[in-house]
């Protein structure tokens, strides 16, 4: 009798305590979903003000619903650019939980708003300008080999132009015309991609060169054809007059002529080399512009694309200064 007696006694002191931990727990999920209601209608102010009417949990309770009101109502805080208050929401998700990763990197995007403009790019230059520069290194092999492969096949076809051998000039006249008239993105592409089907594979950075070398020889072939061509025919006449053959009538005479009248068209053209470098990285080639792109795709980051921008505007300007100086330089004498 006293057993019962004492487990109906438990069972009425059980169900207050009990009843009272459940009607606890639908105001929290009440509070939450009146707030999502307001924040979808758009009504913001009064959303962050029930957001931070849910209260903080007991010792033992579970503190999912109290992180996830005050994490929405910081979001929102922070896109109003009120970043003190959404800060401490934070910190008060942090005080509970000091290991919450989400209340943290809300916090690092908090102080990244914060930060001016210079400052974060001053920042971002010292994390991402030494990959930019160890990719521009490339980007210059690429120019160099160029530059030295494209002036001596541009002469080749130049004087193969001008050959009164019409199968030879004939020849040249379509190695122009088709390096000339396709772009060169789809030249790359049909070297890369195209010749594997014909059983030739070539690597990036060979396949790389051979497109530039290829393309840029047809557009200097006839710089250097005009160049030489612009030269009147009497200085020929006069040298086979004393006794040269044709080719040491261009070697001697000829083409020296041409230098001056070469150097700021050639100087344009591997300045424009310099851009077109980037088009290699659609070929898996890692230079400049495809390290860019890289940094860009993992971080979402603008600034990174100004980097290389800047980078770009160096090289070009380097080029275009020396390019000057050696105009200046070989028009020594006609400018006097």
């Amino acid at each position: 009798m006293h057993a019962c007696t004492l487990g109906l006694l438990f069972f009425m002191l059980l169900i207050p305590a009990a009843g009272g931990s459940a009607a606890e727990t639908p105001g929290q999920y009440e509070l939450l979903a009146r707030a999502t209601r307001l924040v979808q209608q758009d009504r913001l102010d009064e959303a962050v003000a029930v957001f931070r009417m849910v209260p903080a949990p007991l010792p033992g309770e579970e503190a999912g619903i109290f992180v996830r009101s005050r994490m929405e109502a910081a979001k929102i805080l922070l896109s109003r650019k009120d970043y003190q208050a959404s800060s401490g929401l934070c910190h008060e998700i942090l005080a509970l939980l000091p290991d919450n990763l989400e209340a943290r990197n809300l916090l690092g995007e908090i102080q990244s708003a914060q930060t001016p403009r210079w400052l974060k790019f001053i920042k971002d230059l010292k994390i991402f300008l030494p990959t930019l520069v160890k990719a521009t290194g490339m980007t210059l092999v690429l120019v160099l080999i160029t530059m030295l492969i494209s002036p001596l096949g541009g002469l080749i076809i130049a004087l193969g132009r001008i050959s009164r051998l019409q199968v030879l000039s004939g020849f040249f006249w379509c190695y122009i015309w088709i390096f000339r008239g396709t772009p060169l993105l789809l030249q790359l592409f049909f070297i890369y991609y195209g010749l594997p089907s014909m059983g030739i594979t070539l690597d990036p950075f060979p396949a790389a060169v051979l497109g530039l070398g290829l393309n840029y020889s047809a557009y200097l072939a006839e710089i250097m054809r005009g160049a030489i061509e612009s030269i009147d025919a009497g200085q020929m006449e006069a040298a086979k007059s004393l006794g040269m053959t044709y080719w040491q009538s261009m070697r001697r005479i000829i083409i020296p002529q041409t230098y001056k009248r070469l150097v700021p068209p050639v100087g344009n053209e591997f300045i424009a080399l310099i851009k077109d470098t980037a088009l290699v990285s659609t070929i898996a080639m890692v230079e400049l512009m495809r390290a860019a792109n890289q940094i860009y795709s993992a971080t979402f980051n603008v600034f990174v694309l100004f980097q290389a921008a800047l980078v770009y505007l160096v090289l070009t300007s380097i080029f275009t200064v020396s390019f000057r100086k050696l105009e200046d330089r070989l028009g020594v004498y006609e400018n006097r």
